[in-house]
């Protein structure tokens, strides 16, 4: 892999720990898909996922663990989808959708987007380790000096799976931040400059509405909309 013009997709296995999709994918048999993140007004992650497994048993045993752990707040299962057997499009014989709220702490997903890395289709979490398909534009020693930066905020093992050059890509992932407007890309590069996304946290929400000369409120729906935009999937 060389120096590239469009960019690279990749997919990233990736441990790291805290993470409660880790932890319950480690303690049964049901694997996760993480479709969607979003930050809430109170500065918590909430997450859109789709839990499978080959029985109900296994499916019911990864939402109760989840529903326990300490690492989340709230567990919700969507009233559309309560008692179906299965979401189409997801693995194995049943399934259901949930929603996740958690610290931000808890995932790695902050640490990548600041890095550079778009997430372009969801995560797949089996047997205790994520699988992120990411694009990143940035050649060989770019990229890896990116991926250790990650590793080394959060303790993280990362390997890289597979790699897909520049030549054999869409425009429009490249692009994704062509789609923020100007506020929302100033707000989300003076939180990734000001460490917004580290761990421990260097700069709080009211001090970075301080500094942009708007409430907290504005500054955190700002933030929401250029992360979702970012973060979603080109279909």
């Amino acid at each position: 892999m060389g120096t590239t013009e469009g960019g690279v997709r990749l997919t990233l296995d990736i441990w790291h720990p805290d993470c409660w999709g880790i932890q319950a994918t480690e303690a049964t048999d049901a694997g996760l898909l993480v479709h969607r993140e979003h930050r809430t007004t109170d500065e918590t992650v909430k997450s859109h996922c789709t839990v499978f497994g080959e029985s109900n048993e296994q499916v019911d045993a990864f939402i109760e663990h989840v529903d326990a752990s300490q690492l989340t707040h709230v567990v919700t299962e969507a009233e559309s989808r309560r008692g179906s057997s299965h979401v189409w499009g997801a693995p194995g014989n049943t399934s259901r959708e949930l929603f996740v709220e958690f610290e931000p702490c808890y995932s790695i997903g902050d640490a990548l987007v600041t890095a550079g890395f778009i997430n372009e289709a969801p995560v797949r979490v089996v047997d205790g380790e994520e699988h992120w398909p990411v694009f990143v534009e940035d050649d060989r020693a770019g990229i890896t000096e990116r991926l250790d930066r990650v590793g080394e905020r959060l303790d993280a093992d990362i390997s890289v799976r597979r790699i897909t050059e520049s030549d054999q890509l869409g425009g429009t992932v490249s692009n994704r931040r062509q789609r923020l407007t100007t506020r929302q890309r100033e707000v989300f590069d003076l939180a990734c400059e000001r460490n917004y996304y580290a761990w421990p946290r260097e700069v709080t929400t009211r001090e970075l509405a301080e500094e942009l000369d708007i409430s907290k409120t504005t500054m955190l729906e700002h933030l929401r909309k250029a992360e979702a935009k970012l973060l979603a999937r080109d279909d």
